[in-house]
């Protein structure tokens, strides 16, 4: 019945995709604030705060790497993830919250 519950809310996808695109080295995006990201981050996430990510997207664009979006809860990640998909980046997950993306990236 679980199994059913997490394919129907799309739970176990994401988090095959999020392994899958760690795995192929994918670029993490911190999009919260240099002062929140001080505070505690993923160690290879950079931290591209969301009112910047649109001015930022052709840089990211260049890594030709999936993108893994990420803050505090998954609000602003979920947001930074639509901005860069609408700027032509077509592999773009939002992470949600950094500490839980984390305990993933260490079991990756």
């Amino acid at each position: 019945m679980f199994d059913y519950l997490k394919n129907l809310f799309g739970i176990g996808k994401r988090k095959e995709l999020l392994v899958d695109a760690i795995r192929r080295g994918a670029y993490i995006i911190d999009v919260r604030t240099p002062q929140e990201y001080k505070m505690g981050h993923i160690q290879q996430a950079v931290n591209i705060p969301l009112d910047q990510i649109r001015k930022n997207s052709a840089k990211i664009r260049k890594m030709d790497k999936p993108v893994i979006t990420c803050c505090q809860t998954g609000s602003r990640s979920g947001r930074a993830r639509s901005i860069l998909r609408k700027q032509g980046i077509p592999e773009v997950i939002n992470g949600r919250g950094w500490i839980s993306l984390r305990e993933l990236i260490k079991k990756a």
